[in-house]
Protein backbone atom coordinates (compact mmCIF):
# COMPACT_ATOMS: atom_id res chain seq x y z
CA UNK A 1 0.00 0.00 0.00
CA UNK A 2 1.29 3.45 -0.85
CA UNK A 3 0.64 6.96 1.28
CA UNK A 4 -2.00 7.80 -1.54
CA UNK A 5 -4.07 4.43 -0.68
CA UNK A 6 -3.61 4.60 3.12
CA UNK A 7 -5.22 8.08 3.38
CA UNK A 8 -8.06 6.63 1.07
CA UNK A 9 -8.08 3.82 3.30
CA UNK A 10 -8.41 6.11 6.85
CA UNK A 11 -11.09 7.63 5.22
CA UNK A 12 -13.09 4.79 4.20
CA UNK A 13 -12.36 3.31 8.18
CA UNK A 14 -13.59 7.34 9.17
CA UNK A 15 -17.24 6.35 7.05
CA UNK A 16 -17.64 2.57 8.37
CA UNK A 17 -16.81 3.19 11.87
CA UNK A 18 -13.84 0.99 11.77
CA UNK A 19 -10.72 1.46 14.38
CA UNK A 20 -8.20 4.65 12.85
CA UNK A 21 -6.13 4.59 15.67
CA UNK A 22 -3.85 1.72 13.71
CA UNK A 23 -3.34 4.31 11.30
CA UNK A 24 -0.86 6.88 13.19
CA UNK A 25 2.39 6.70 14.20
CA UNK A 26 2.71 4.70 18.05
CA UNK A 27 4.99 8.10 18.82
CA UNK A 28 4.77 10.71 21.63
CA UNK A 29 4.77 13.09 18.38
CA UNK A 30 2.20 12.43 16.50
CA UNK A 31 -0.43 14.73 16.63
CA UNK A 32 -3.97 15.29 15.24
CA UNK A 33 -5.93 18.66 15.14
CA UNK A 34 -9.41 18.65 13.73
CA UNK A 35 -12.32 20.88 13.51
CA UNK A 36 -12.85 20.47 17.32
CA UNK A 37 -9.96 19.03 19.06
CA UNK A 38 -6.51 19.04 19.38
CA UNK A 39 -4.65 15.40 20.19
CA UNK A 40 -1.07 14.94 20.92
CA UNK A 41 1.09 11.87 21.32
CA UNK A 42 -0.20 8.37 20.19
CA UNK A 43 -2.05 7.49 23.83
CA UNK A 44 -4.43 10.80 22.99
CA UNK A 45 -4.48 10.28 19.20
CA UNK A 46 -6.10 6.39 19.68
CA UNK A 47 -8.52 7.99 22.74
CA UNK A 48 -9.65 10.68 20.71
CA UNK A 49 -10.67 8.64 17.75
CA UNK A 50 -12.15 5.97 19.63
CA UNK A 51 -14.12 8.61 21.55
CA UNK A 52 -15.26 9.92 18.45
CA UNK A 53 -15.95 6.34 16.58
CA UNK A 54 -17.98 5.48 19.83
CA UNK A 55 -20.56 8.61 19.62
CA UNK A 56 -20.40 9.11 15.77
CA UNK A 57 -22.36 7.67 12.93
CA UNK A 58 -23.81 8.24 9.34
CA UNK A 59 -20.20 9.87 7.98
CA UNK A 60 -19.73 11.10 4.83
CA UNK A 61 -16.82 12.28 3.37
CA UNK A 62 -15.71 13.11 -0.12
CA UNK A 63 -12.59 13.57 -0.68
CA UNK A 64 -12.55 16.14 -3.75
CA UNK A 65 -8.67 17.30 -4.89
CA UNK A 66 -6.15 14.38 -2.68
CA UNK A 67 -2.41 15.65 -3.84
CA UNK A 68 0.23 13.10 -2.35
CA UNK A 69 4.05 13.54 -2.73
CA UNK A 70 5.29 10.40 -1.37
CA UNK A 71 9.56 10.11 -1.14
CA UNK A 72 11.25 7.34 -0.10
CA UNK A 73 10.13 7.08 3.66
CA UNK A 74 8.15 9.89 4.08
CA UNK A 75 4.96 11.85 2.44
CA UNK A 76 3.11 14.49 2.49
CA UNK A 77 -0.70 15.89 1.69
CA UNK A 78 -3.41 17.90 1.02
CA UNK A 79 -6.57 17.85 0.09
CA UNK A 80 -10.30 19.59 0.51
CA UNK A 81 -12.89 16.92 1.85
CA UNK A 82 -16.96 17.37 2.08
CA UNK A 83 -17.48 16.00 5.65
CA UNK A 84 -21.09 15.28 7.27
CA UNK A 85 -22.01 13.06 10.35
CA UNK A 86 -24.02 12.56 13.03
CA UNK A 87 -23.09 13.24 16.45
CA UNK A 88 -25.47 10.53 18.46
CA UNK A 89 -24.92 12.01 21.65
CA UNK A 90 -26.20 15.36 21.00
CA UNK A 91 -28.48 14.17 18.20
CA UNK A 92 -27.16 17.14 15.63
CA UNK A 93 -25.93 16.27 12.69
CA UNK A 94 -23.16 18.49 11.10
CA UNK A 95 -21.08 19.07 7.99
CA UNK A 96 -18.06 21.16 6.83
CA UNK A 97 -16.34 22.07 3.73
CA UNK A 98 -12.44 21.21 4.77
CA UNK A 99 -9.08 21.80 4.41
CA UNK A 100 -6.51 18.52 4.92
CA UNK A 101 -3.15 18.62 5.38
CA UNK A 102 -0.77 15.92 6.41
CA UNK A 103 2.98 13.56 7.02
CA UNK A 104 3.09 9.81 7.18
CA UNK A 105 6.06 7.92 7.23
CA UNK A 106 6.67 4.39 5.80
CA UNK A 107 7.44 1.94 8.47
CA UNK A 108 9.58 -1.25 7.12
CA UNK A 109 8.77 -3.45 9.91
CA UNK A 110 4.82 -3.50 8.67
CA UNK A 111 5.56 -2.85 5.52
CA UNK A 112 3.16 0.43 6.11
CA UNK A 113 2.57 3.60 6.19
CA UNK A 114 1.45 6.05 9.20
CA UNK A 115 0.35 9.27 9.88
CA UNK A 116 2.39 11.26 11.71
CA UNK A 117 0.50 14.83 11.79
CA UNK A 118 -3.10 15.67 10.57
CA UNK A 119 -4.60 18.78 10.30
CA UNK A 120 -8.01 19.29 9.38
CA UNK A 121 -9.50 23.10 9.26
CA UNK A 122 -12.46 24.54 8.14
CA UNK A 123 -12.61 27.78 5.74
CA UNK A 124 -14.11 31.32 7.22
CA UNK A 125 -15.60 33.51 4.50
CA UNK A 126 -12.50 35.85 4.24
CA UNK A 127 -14.85 39.27 3.88
CA UNK A 128 -16.37 38.37 7.25
CA UNK A 129 -13.04 37.33 8.94
CA UNK A 130 -11.44 41.03 7.86
CA UNK A 131 -14.08 42.82 9.01
CA UNK A 132 -14.20 41.31 12.58
CA UNK A 133 -10.45 41.95 12.42
CA UNK A 134 -9.85 45.54 10.71
CA UNK A 135 -13.63 46.81 10.73
CA UNK A 136 -15.00 48.81 7.98
CA UNK A 137 -12.47 50.66 6.00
Amino acid sequence: MNAESTIEAYYEALRTGDSLAAFFCEEPGAVKIGVGEELYGFADIARGLRDQTDRTSAWTVDSRSLRVTERESFAWFSDTVRMEWRDDRRANTYEYDTRWTGTLEYRSQTDSWRFVSIHVSVAVETDSLEDELFGEL
